[in-house]
């Protein structure tokens, strides 16, 4: 691969005479590969050097350009990339997609008519947008390996790996850890959690580019505007064993010699084996090449889930905050008021083991709160993220992340978008019924759940698989964990999560679901009993009502290939719901007298 700094300045473009040598433009590196795949990180400022430079080799452009996050240093050469308007040059972008926005918003924002004369609808160009998570994917002769950084808004660090070699580029990135941004380390056993997770995924690069913005003396003035010091990133190269180290995102306030003097400091306190280190420049070319060294291997993450995001994130993500301080509750709500993000908040530690049973995707817990290590003992699991607010708890070894203060609703708005997009599935899990409580205390009146089979059952089971030719058919009844199943029909299940429950969106909705084709519905194509055994396609789901008229439970058909059903035989397997719950409400005694 061929490397060339187009812009290295952060935060605010600083060409002039004090700059020349390490340049005043924003963000924008090209890669090329020996293959002639053409990939552009960011596109600040420099975007727009790079872009005459494109226009004068005199015929269409094919490229990609990845974008690590939307803040305008990042962003600004965009509305000046000529490429995009030219008709013939086709080019794919690519940036992470948080909740509910898209790429393509985020840059139609910044073209809107109050800040600029031109929108993207004047773009002549073929110009396609993909949304990105963490995750991997390929272009051409490269394959891309994509992880959040720690910034204020949502930011993805990028693994390009081709030929042999690998680069990292890591704008913009916070430390986790003040020692460390303090240039505080004190050998690899220092660095734990976040921070180490962020070494491994540079793991022997042969090039990190990465953020440096800050000195250590600089850092506590700044923190959590989402910059590294120059002493972590030489931390984080040294750790991750990279070959060569290049410092970018050069504050504007810094000019050339004083980019020479951090330069001169930082290599004081550089040790043996550390990685080749110097400062970013625009107009510098590196040519990447694999280090030929058979105990370097760069690491490709096989099998990994793709980045690509192909629409909005389903569902509704639930967060529990466990918390009595009033400035940290206050600070959390605002941080997910404008999100579609469902808070639930528990003063004490008993509200906590209470409201847990509503399956929060993540927990924000104040450290120090009575009670805080026997509660976490009972609801946190391994795959359950846990954020500290301030000091440690014994109960909590396992914490993910801590936000110490000083911390802002910024701050905190981004480490609650990462956690929850890390760990959300891509599939809708069911919402929470509105009248939870009382649903649950209706199905256990019936003291149905854990009988055996009941031919009374059975026979509709039957019934509904030749209603709609299909081989499988149950009576689900959904607990609070759980979806039990008091009828098989051409399945031997008992029960499974309520989580992976399809029956579960019936009983929330009140209503029948009919799927036809599951890899068609966003919202169940990435279900784990779609993309694995059995591999799902076709539901249909009519709901069983209790004597008191709550949702308890569904009659549902599967089928592993997709199906169309007519209006009728949606209203008969209603009908057969029906039934069934007419069955449930019968005294035990007199219906095991029925034939």
């Amino acid at each position: 691969m061929q490397v060339r700094f187009w812009g290295t300045r952060g935060s605010l473009a600083k060409p002039g005479p004090s700059t020349i040598r390490y340049g005043g433009n924003t963000s924008c590196v090209e890669i090329t590969s020996a293959g002639g795949t053409r990939l552009i990180i960011d596109c600040g400022t420099g975007g727009h050097d790079l872009a005459q430079a494109i226009m004068a080799e005199g015929r269409p452009s094919r490229g990609h350009m990845l974008i690590s996050h939307t803040h305008w240093d990042h962003i600004q050469g965009i509305p000046f990339f000529t490429p995009f308007f030219v008709p013939g040059h086709e080019w794919d972008l690519y940036a992470p997609q948080g909740f509910d926005e898209s790429l393509r918003e985020a840059l139609a924002g910044q073209m809107e008519y109050t800040y600029f004369p031109v929108t993207l609808d004047a773009f002549g160009g073929k110009v396609r947008y993909h949304n990105l998570g963490e995750g991997s994917f390929a272009i051409d002769d490269m394959t891309i390996h994509t992880r959040y950084l720690n910034h204020p808004a949502l930011t993805l660090a990028f693994r390009i790996e081709c030929g042999g070699a690998a680069l990292v580029y890591a704008c913009d990135h916070e430390p986790h850890s003040r020692d460390l941004a303090l240039g505080q380390d004190h050998g690899h056993d220092t660095i734990a959690g976040e921070d180490l997770a962020h070494a491994e995924f540079m793991q022997d690069a042969d090039l990190i580019i990465h953020d440096a913005q800050y000195l250590a003396p600089e850092y506590d003035a700044k923190r959590g505007w989402g910059h590294s010091t120059v002493e972590y990133a030489l931390t984080i190269g040294r750790t991750a064993r990279a070959r060569k180290l290049a410092l970018t995102h050069h504050d504007p306030l810094r000019n050339d010699d004083a980019v020479d003097t951090m330069m001169a400091a930082l290599r004081g306190r550089m040790i043996a084996g550390d990685p080749d280190l110097f400062a970013a420049a625009e107009g510098m070319v590196i040519d990447l090449t694999p280090s030929g060294d058979p105990d370097r291997h760069p690491t490709t993450t096989k099998n990994a889930a793709s980045a690509i995001r192909d629409g909005n994130v389903v569902g509704t993500p639930s967060l529990l905050l466990i918390a009595s301080d009033a400035g940290i509750i206050d600070r959390i709500r605002r941080a997910v008021v404008n999100e579609p993000i469902l808070l639930h908040h528990a003063a004490d530690a008993n509200a906590a083991i209470d409201l847990a049973r509503r399956h929060p995707a993540m927990l924000i817990a104040e450290a120090g709160l009575a009670g805080l290590d026997q509660a976490l003992a009972r609801i946190h699991t391994p795959d359950l993220p846990l954020m500290l607010i301030g000091g440690k708890a014994a109960g909590a070894p396992d914490a993910v992340d801590r936000l110490d203060e000083p911390w802002s609703v910024e701050y905190a708005r981004t480490r609650i978008r990462t956690w929850l997009l890390r760990t959300e599935p891509l599939w809708a899990r069911p919402p929470m019924p509105v009248d939870e409580d009382l649903r649950i205390e209706a199905l256990h009146a019936l003291d149905i759940l854990d009988t055996p089979p009941e031919e009374r059952f059975d026979r509709h089971t039957r019934l509904a698989a030749a209603l709609l030719h299909a081989p499988i058919s149950l009576i689900t009844l959904i607990d609070s964990d759980r979806q039990w199943f008091k009828s098989c029909f051409g399945t031997c299940l008992e029960q499974t999560p309520r989580e992976v429950s399809f029956c579960a969106h019936a009983v929330a909705a009140r209503a029948t679901l009919v799927i036809s084709d599951m890899l068609l519905d966003a919202r169940f194509r990435e279900h784990p009993l779609v993309v694995s055994d059995p591999h799902v396609r076709f539901y249909a789901g009519a709901v069983i009502y209790a004597p008191g008229g709550q949702p308890i439970g569904t009659l549902c058909v599967v089928d592993t290939r997709p199906h169309l059903i007519t209006d009728e035989q949606r209203e008969l397997l209603a009908d057969l719901a029906a039934m069934v719950g007419a069955e449930l409400a019968r005294v035990p005694e007199l219906a095991r007298d029925l034939p």
